[in-house]
C-alpha cells in the first residue's frame, strides 16, 4: 500500500469517525487474509468508504456497479482499491472472473447479496450470484450484519454521530451439489445466506427474511471461528 493510499484512507477513516461511531471490534473478528467471501447487507453508500478503510492492509476487494467508474474521482479511488466493476442486471462473466481469481490469490472478497442498497435497512431478496461464487471456489464464508446508520443523514443535519453497529456471524462453507446446478438451487443458496445475515439483524431489519420459519442451512456446512482473526 504506497502513501497515497495510506493518506486517502485515513482521511476517509478520519471523516466516518467523526459522523459514525463503529464497532471496531467486531472488525477485528474478520480474518487478516483469504480466501474469504463477506457477504453483508447494503442500507446506504457509507458502508463501501467505511468499512474498506478499516479492513485495510488486508487484501480486500469487492464489486461495485460499472457506473460509479463514470465519475473521475470514483474510478481513481475504485481503481486504488482494486474493486471490480460489475455490470449489474446481467450475467457479467469478466466481473466474476476478476472475483474467482482475487479468492485464487488468496483476497478477502466482499459481497451484497442483494445486489442494492435499501435505504431503509430491511433486507431485499438475496440474488444468486453470491451462490455461483462461493460453489464456485469453496471459500468460508462469513456474514456480517450492519445496522443502525439509515439515520445518517438525519443525524448529520442535527449534528450528532451515528451508530454504525457491526455484527459478525458464523463461518460457514456451501456444500457441494450433487449433480446440475439448478437456478432454483441458486436462489435457495442464495436465501440461505441471506438468512445467515438476517438472524444477525434486529427484526425490523429483516424485511423478506423476517419470517424464520422458511429458514434452512440444508446446504450450508458451519466452521470454527477463522484463523487469522485478532
Amino acid at each position: 500500500m504506497g502513501w497515497i493510499e495510506r493518506l486517502v484512507n485515513g482521511a476517509i477513516r478520519l471523516l466516518t469517525g467523526l459522523v459514525c461511531r463503529v464497532d471496531e471490534e467486531q472488525l477485528k473478528r474478520i480474518p487478516w487474509r483469504g480466501p474469504l467471501i463477506i457477504v453483508v447487507n447494503h442500507i446506504n453508500f457509507i458502508e463501501t468508504p467505511l468499512m474498506f478503510v478499516r479492513l485495510r492492509p488486508r487484501p480486500v476487494t469487492g464489486f461495485a456497479k460499472v457506473e460509479w467508474w463514470r465519475n473521475a474521482f470514483v474510478r481513481r479511488l475504485f481503481d486504488m482499491w482494486g474493486a471490480i466493476p460489475l455490470r449489474r442486471g446481467e450475467a457479467d462473466v469478466d466481473a466474476f472472473r476478476l472475483a474467482l481469481k482475487a479468492l485464487e490469490d488468496g483476497k478477502i472478497m466482499v459481497m451484497a447479496p442483494e445486489g442494492t442498497r435499501s435505504g431503509t435497512g430491511q433486507l431485499k431478496r438475496g440474488q444468486p450470484g453470491v451462490a455461483l461464487l462461493a460453489l464456485r471456489t469453496s471459500a468460508p464464508v462469513l456474514p456480517v450484519g450492519l445496522h443502525g446508520y439509515e439515520y445518517l443523514w438525519r443525524n448529520m443535519a442535527r449534528l450528532r454521530r451515528t451508530d454504525f453497529r457491526v455484527v459478525i456471524g458464523r463461518p460457514f462453507r456451501v456444500r457441494p451439489v450433487n449433480g446440475r446446478v439448478t437456478s432454483e438451487t441458486r436462489q435457495a443458496i442464495a436465501d440461505q445466506i441471506m438468512y445467515q445475515i438476517a438472524s444477525l439483524l434486529p427484526d425490523h431489519y429483516r424485511g423478506e427474511y423476517a419470517d424464520r420459519s422458511r429458514a434452512s442451512d440444508s446446504h450450508l456446512e458451519f466452521l470454527p471461528e477463522l484463523e487469522g482473526a485478532k
